[in-house]
């Protein structure tokens, strides 16, 4: 379901992305404040609803719902949101590692090894 929405929510980006760049602009912009211009032209006037207008206000509506609706549902995901809240296993006990075994004895006439470290200077 998530998908489809997103799926959705794309392809309204694009048909409203697509009306709006096909409008034709209000005319004049920042030059018309200059002087000479009448509050018409710079409030905008009252114009005719076209099919481009009312195709941008449907698509721009919903693209808020559906936006806020997958908001929502992503912030319901089961998820856990930190890995505190998550059920994490105990680690496992470290084992000791076994000192190794020597394999030959040593020589008759070889000295005994000491464990004692030598002084640090």
């Amino acid at each position: 379901m998530y998908n489809l929405l997103l799926f959705f929510l794309a392809l309204d980006a694009l048909i409203l992305t697509t009306a709006v760049l096909l409008q034709a602009g209000q005319g004049g912009g920042l030059a018309s404040l200059g002087g000479g211009a009448g509050t018409e032209q710079f409030m905008g006037g009252r114009q005719a609803t076209t099919l481009l207008t009312k195709i941008t206000w449907w698509c721009a509506g919903i693209f808020l719902s559906v936006s806020l609706i997958l908001a929502v549902m992503s912030s319901n995901s089961a998820a856990p949101r930190s890995v505190l809240e998550g059920n994490i296993p105990a680690p496992a006990p470290v084992q000791p590692t076994p000192l190794p075994l020597p394999t030959t004895p040593p020589p008759q006439g070889a000295p005994k090894p000491s464990n004692k470290t030598p002084p640090h200077r």
